[in-house]
């Protein structure tokens, strides 16, 4: 089905945060936008108040009457739900086109220029990087992010005219092979999901069969030395990047007192004096990337330079909560051990002589099992990491993987401690820290409210 048929979109599982902006894309557009959501929520209250019809009982009857044509109506499902969902079946047994998120998002894609940013990590940063320099700029652009955006609290842009849309492109169960880019950025590709893939070879295999699918005309511009092997279409220009080297990188790099500017060097045009909003050297890179797809789609050197000044971050993307000269108090997403590897790094560049502890909750029982070495190598470069027990997710225990793997594995010299994530709050309460970070993609982040509220109270007292 191609978006200019659709008159219908029905969500099944409505709520969630990447089903909810894809149901304001179609808002938006002027279409009839319904579905089902188990129960109500302020994001699905919010939706309503737009002008979707919601209901919350799991019935075939409350299906409005326009979303009742199989040959204008598409159907959008959340893995989530079961295929024991009544409405769900009823769509499949009446010839409905049901597609998941990102089979929607590849439609997109074939409708608009997709600007989509790949990688193991640091997509989320880029494509939202790079969605705010468009946005900001005469260009303009819609954008589906990873997380919530700090400039405009949500993970969405919507443009009433821009034809471009800019995508976090996502490995998991190999979503990314739905998007047909106009545009991509590939930002690393050190293996993870090998509960999906298997091997590393699948792994990289799977980058390489996305760079086919990158529309002629278009490009793909990849970081320096990336192990993956590229397979572009005829017509597909291909360039290089990183922070110091290739067709797009920076230079006369300068941090100073909280403060990151640097030059952007391009094969279109040099930008001299950017600065970066959110001052962390990670970002420089990160930056380059941005701007390169941004200025390739047409946004001028002052556009640029004003979106990289103005970006504001993402949530639990190296998100300072406290920064002060006394204690430094920040959460960062970060659950692979390259990235964990670059927020270390960062964090050193930053505050060189100050003593820096790591709270790390590791993310699922085969990423723990597959790299707990590689997770004590990267955390060994701070001075203190206090560890939690693994947080599961879709996972089943594996017996002998817990986090004492890890623990067992840091380098003499560092102190270590276990601790259950319940009892963080107690040690919080007690120590005295420099500089702290929570890190990791599992639910220890609820905590960091009230940590945050524990550390002021103590800086305060």
């Amino acid at each position: 089905m191609e978006l200019n048929d659709i008159k219908a979109v029905y969500f099944i599982g409505a709520g969630g945060i990447g089903m909810s902006a894809i149901a304001r894309f179609f808002i938006h557009r002027g279409l009839v936008v319904a579905g089902y959501d188990r129960t109500p929520s302020e994001l699905t209250r919010q939706l309503e108040k737009e002008g979707m019809l919601i209901h919350y009982e799991e019935n075939v009857n409350e299906i409005p009457h326009v979303c009742r044509d199989n040959k204008t109506c598409l159907v959008v499902y959340t893995p989530a739900i079961p295929e024991t969902n009544k409405e769900l079946a009823w769509f499949r047994q009446n010839g409905f086109e049901i597609e998941k998120r990102a089979q929607v998002l590849g439609t997109l894609t074939r409708s608009h220029k997709g600007l989509c940013v790949a990688g193991t990590h640091g997509k989320t940063t880029t494509t939202t990087m790079c969605a705010h320099i468009m946005h900001e700029s005469h260009v303009d652009c819609n954008a589906f992010l990873g997380g919530i955006s700090k400039n405009y609290g949500t993970n969405y842009i919507l443009s009433d005219s821009s034809d471009y849309v800019v995508i976090e492109a996502d490995e998991f169960d190999r979503s990314f092979h739905w998007l047909r880019p106009w545009m991509t950025v590939i930002t690393a590709t050190d293996p993870d999901h090998l509960d999906i893939y298997g091997t590393k070879e699948a792994y990289l295999e799977s980058f390489r069969h996305y760079t086919t699918l990158i529309q002629p005309g278009g490009a793909l511009i990849i970081h320096l030395g990336l192990e993956m092997k590229a397979d572009v279409q005829e017509g597909v220009k291909t360039y290089t990047y990183s922070r110091d080297k290739g067709d797009f990188h920076a230079e006369n790099v300068k941090i100073d007192n909280g403060r990151i500017t640097f030059d952007f060097v391009s094969p279109i045009e040099n930008i001299e004096g950017i600065e970066l909003g959110q001052p962390i050297p990670i970002n420089i890179e990160n930056g380059v990337a941005a701007m390169a797809l941004a200025q390739l789609n047409g946004c001028t050197p002052e556009e640029i330079k004003y979106g990289m000044k103005t970006y504001h971050g993402v949530d639990r993307r190296f998100d300072f909560k406290i920064n002060t000269d006394k204690l430094v108090f920040l959460s960062d997403y970060a659950h692979h051990p390259k990235e964990i590897s670059q927020s270390v790094k960062s964090l050193r560049e930053l505050y060189q002589n100050r003593k820096i502890t790591v709270i790390f909750q590791p993310h699922l029982y085969t990423r723990t099992r597959d790299f707990y070495k590689e997770f004590a190598e990267a955390l060994s470069h701070v001075d203190e990491v206090i560890l939690c027990d693994i947080y599961p997710a879709r996972e089943q225990p594996i017996p002998g993987v817990t986090s004492k793997l890890i623990y067992d594995n840091l380098k003499p010299g560092v102190e270590k401690s276990m601790i259950h994530k319940e009892d963080v709050l107690n040690l919080v309460k007690q120590r005295d820290f420099d500089v702290l970070e929570v890190l990791g993609a599992g639910d220890l982040d609820n905590y960091v409210p009230q940590m945050t509220k524990i550390l002021e109270d103590k800086l305060h007292a």
